[in-house]
């Protein structure tokens, strides 16, 4: 008998699993200077952190603790089926709204608090789509169970 968990993960649990533990090395990563340039200028939070990741992505110390927040958060849920779909569908929904939202937004304002630029806007765009996808297209069929600790595709 099967009994061990790695081996009866569904790819959805396995792929919520692998974007939150993406989203706590970004979050991570931000904190450390040369992955993050412009280090010196990091702040919580507000448009005046001039600091990006990989030179590209604004980002802040309240940026950076929203992306470990969501990958700790991601971790917890894929440990079930209907999680883990949570974690893509949902977690893919917020960020098509903060796609919308750093579209909206004056950039050089108080708006801007996490802060974002159009590279973030359509970074967000891309994983919001690509999160729901995976929730949706490995989300629609749950394993079926067919002894203690085992799985098999459900019909």
């Amino acid at each position: 008998m099967v009994t061990s968990d790695h081996l009866t993960r569904s790819p959805l649990r396995v792929a919520a699993l692998l974007v939150a533990a993406t989203f706590l090395v970004v979050g991570i990563f931000g904190f450390i200077p040369g992955i993050t340039t412009n280090y010196d200028t990091l702040s919580f939070a507000g448009h005046d952190s001039h600091a990006e990741l990989l030179g590209i992505f604004h980002v802040s110390i309240l940026h950076n603790l929203v992306h470990l927040l969501f990958g700790a958060v991601g971790v917890v849920l894929a440990r079930s089926f209907a999680g883990a779909r949570t974690y893509l569908i949902g977690g893919g929904a917020i960020y098509l709204v903060l796609w919308l939202y750093g579209l909206i937004i004056d950039k050089d304002s108080g708006a801007n608090f996490i802060p974002v630029n159009t590279a973030d806007d359509w970074l967000h765009f891309g994983l919001g789509v690509g999160m729901i996808a995976l929730g949706l297209i490995l989300g629609r069929r749950r394993p079926a169970t067919t002894g203690p600790g085992t799985t098999r595709p459900a019909r």
